[in-house]
């Protein structure tokens, strides 16, 4: 199964061989993650207009922390969420995110080709 982590496209050292920690693994203790029917909502709610994004698509057998699917914000969604560093070879493929003029997302097609 493949779930998916939107970040910066400076973030990216994971390829080479680091460990991904997010932007949040210290502060909140995991990794946000989205199947791929919510990666559209969480970049038009979080990253609107943003141009330097990238979707890692992670393949979750490879993953070696757990991965819980909860909805800490009280909603009924459950989103996944990694506890722990992301090894680069989970990461089955990088696909940049790009807005459209008014700022929203479209699904990039190679996202879902998996």
């Amino acid at each position: 199964m493949i779930i998916y982590h939107i970040t910066r496209k400076n973030a990216t050292g994971i390829l080479d061989g680091d460990e991904y920690t997010g932007d949040t693994l210290k502060t909140e203790g995991f990794i946000h993650c989205s199947t791929l029917d919510q990666v559209i909502g969480v970049a038009d709610l979080r990253f609107k207009g943003q141009t330097d994004l990238v979707l890692l698509c992670i393949e979750t057998d490879l993953v070696k922390p757990e991965i819980r699917y909860e909805n800490l914000e009280g909603g009924k969604k459950l989103f996944p969420h990694i506890y722990g560093a992301l090894r680069s070879d989970a990461i089955r493929k990088l696909v940049y995110l790009t807005p459209s003029e008014d700022g929203k997302f479209v699904l990039p097609a190679e996202a879902s080709d998996i």
